[in-house]
């Protein structure tokens, strides 16, 4: 799929997760698309790093503490992009998983 549906794909499924999750708040369509590219670049770049890091605790948990570096990607970009608020760590988590539960639905649609 091209860079650019997916990047679309995850800015719909960004704006759909305020209806499903309280503590993640969208104010525009605009913002969605930039919390996806920021979130797209942040995993690009710098969750390979945290994941390398982390590597024993997500050994020693199979796999489970993958959701809680995916939430902190979450988190990270609802402090730097305006318009797109996560309210809790708790939040981003779920946010997270949400948001890939998402985006595969989606792409599975659109395939």
């Amino acid at each position: 799929m091209p860079v650019i549906a997916r990047w679309l794909l995850n800015a719909v499924g960004l704006m759909v997760l305020p209806y499903i999750l309280n503590g993640i708040r969208v104010d525009s369509f605009v913002a969605a698309l930039i919390a996806a590219l920021i979130l797209g670049l942040a995993n690009a770049l710098i969750r390979p790093v945290i994941l390398f890091f982390t590597l024993p605790l997500n050994v020693v948990t199979l796999g489970l503490f993958t959701f809680v570096v995916n939430g902190f990607m979450l988190w990270l970009v609802g402090l730097v992009v305006k318009g797109f608020h996560v309210d809790s760590f708790l939040s981003a988590v779920f946010g997270s998983i949400l948001l890939s539960i998402l985006s595969a639905v989606l792409t599975r649609l659109i395939r």
